[in-house]
């Protein structure tokens, strides 16, 4: 497959993009950018949250993942679905009850000024970093497979990534952010379910047979209820993927920004609600997937790319089977629509939370006239941009293991301080000394990451696993009852 003709495809996609942008884009205002007038359809929002919960990590990783961990990813999902269902009746009508354009507003009336800004400095880091390793691994593919072969640099490609994400959501923001979400996830969808399609004929079986086949292979086990020390046991997943989605999601203003666009909490309820069943079933999918791709390699005697233990190189597996086997060019394009689709669905809505955040959370501009508050936040978007792009080419050069796994563990460190506060405030009415709240969230993640790395010595052989972000929540959530000096009367 020609760079020229995946540049082609990448083009027409983003002049789509651009597309939907001036029309949504037609007579907005802060308003718009930040809350999308909050008249976005809930079942617009649930569609196009898909895309931008799985992102380019999930599209790659979670297929190549299977020839290393089986199906154990599932329990990790199955425990989302228990975090969504606490989003769903905890968080949201607080959210809405407040009526808050950033959450971390919560902790301002909470707690005070040092709890609200050092919960919105959580999410700029988390959101950030967790956004970048998501696009550095479609740079990554998009450098080694297109901008390579004209000598352009990956700095560039980044640059060019980033740059045409901007063009489309500097005006509408939000609102624009919904519309081209539900786009790219039926992309990304798409590319998924032809995949499949294509995988089934070249091995001459039907789409039943084809599942009959995954399922007596042992790349189906998903449940580990063996060895409760073991990383991949099934309630260390479960939990930590519960309290991944409470962070991940209900803590997290980029998330949550799409269902503050909905008309009312009755609509961004039954938004979160269809989102979560049906993201069980498409996290299963790309499971599917996976599982076909080393089927597919096992019968035709393809070799996929492995490290040098011997494992498979899962960020590798799904883009070498598109673009390098000899599928023919159709799954190359479905692949590359799927990939850009994934990624930039995610970062699309990064850029428009950390403006959000940014201006809401650090900047008062009571004072400011109209035009005045609008430039400032055009400047913050651009700023926020730069700095997207400085976060991915550090990332390129430090980090090493699995996409999916990087962003997962970051969370646990990152959301961990986040957890613990919204979870002290909704579930005591005690009042922490607000300067004190800083100290407790820098130190519980330093120790929770001691605990991460000692934790086999520590524990009689018991790794910790995703759950460490419950344990980083514990700890904070313990230093800020230490600091606390008086109850207070809290309605939520």
């Amino acid at each position: 497959m020609s760079a020229g003709l995946i540049l082609s495809i990448i083009g027409s996609y983003f002049l789509l993009l651009i597309l939907i942008s001036i029309f949504t884009g037609k007579k907005s205002n802060n308003a718009t950018f930040f809350t999308g007038n909050r008249q976005s359809p809930w079942y617009l929002v649930a569609f196009g949250m898909i895309g931008a919960s799985l992102s380019g990590v999930t599209f790659i990783s979670i297929p190549g993942s299977v020839g290393n961990d089986n199906m154990s990813y599932m329990q990790i999902v199955l425990g989302y679905f228990a975090g969504y269902l606490i989003i769903i009746f905890v968080l949201l009508p607080l959210y809405y009850k407040l009526n808050l354009t950033s959450i971390y507003g919560y902790l301002q009336q909470r707690f005070g000024n040092y709890a609200w800004r050092t919960g919105a400095f959580y999410f700029l880091i988390s959101r950030l970093a967790g956004s970048a390793i998501r696009l550095l691994l479609v740079a990554n593919v998009l450098h080694a497979f297109v901008f390579q072969s004209w000598t352009i640099s990956f700095e560039s490609t980044v640059v060019i990534s980033i740059a045409l994400i901007w063009i489309y959501t500097f005006r509408g923001g939000i609102k624009t952010v919904v519309w081209t979400d539900t786009l790219q996830t039926l992309f990304m969808l798409a590319a998924v379910g032809m995949t499949i399609a294509f995988i089934s004929d070249a091995m001459n079986i039907s789409l039943f047979e084809a599942i009959k086949e995954v399922n007596q292979s042992p790349l189906s086990t998903m449940l580990y209820f063996d060895d409760w020390r073991a990383e991949n046991y099934f309630w260390k997943h479960f939990i930590g993927g519960m309290f991944i989605t409470i962070c991940m999601t209900g803590l997290d203003q980029d998330m949550m920004q799409k269902n503050l666009t909905c008309k009312n909490i009755r609509e961004a309820q039954k938004n979160m609600l269809s989102f979560s069943v049906t993201l069980v079933f498409v996290n299963l999918f790309f499971l599917f997937l996976g599982a076909m791709l080393y089927l597919f390699a096992a019968h035709h005697g393809m070799e996929l790319p492995k490290n040098a233990n011997g494992s498979f190189i899962a960020d590798q597996v799904y883009p070498v089977f598109a673009l390098k086997s000899n599928m023919g060019v159709f799954i190359g394009i479905v692949f590359i629509l799927g990939l850009v689709a994934a990624a930039y669905s995610s970062a699309d809505g990064t850029l428009t939370a950390l403006t959000t955040s940014i201006y809401n959370d650090f900047l008062n501009t009571n004072n400011y006239s109209e035009n005045k508050k609008i430039n400032v936040r055009k400047l913050i978007h651009i700023l926020v941009s730069v700095a997207m792009l400085a976060t991915v080419i550090i990332f390129k050069y430090t980090l090493t293991s699995s996409a999916i796994k990087q962003v997962l563990f970051m969370a646990t460190l990152t959301y961990g301080p986040l957890l613990g506060l919204f979870a002290f405030g909704i579930l005591t009415n005690k009042k922490p000394k607000d300067h004190w709240i800083p100290l407790i969230c820098i130190l519980s993640p330093m120790l929770s990451y001691f605990i991460n790395l000692h934790s086999s010595d520590l524990l009689g052989g018991y790794q910790v696993g995703y759950e460490l972000l419950a344990i980083n929540g514990i700890i904070t959530y313990i230093g800020l009852t230490l600091i606390s000096v008086k109850n207070i009367h809290i309605q939520n």
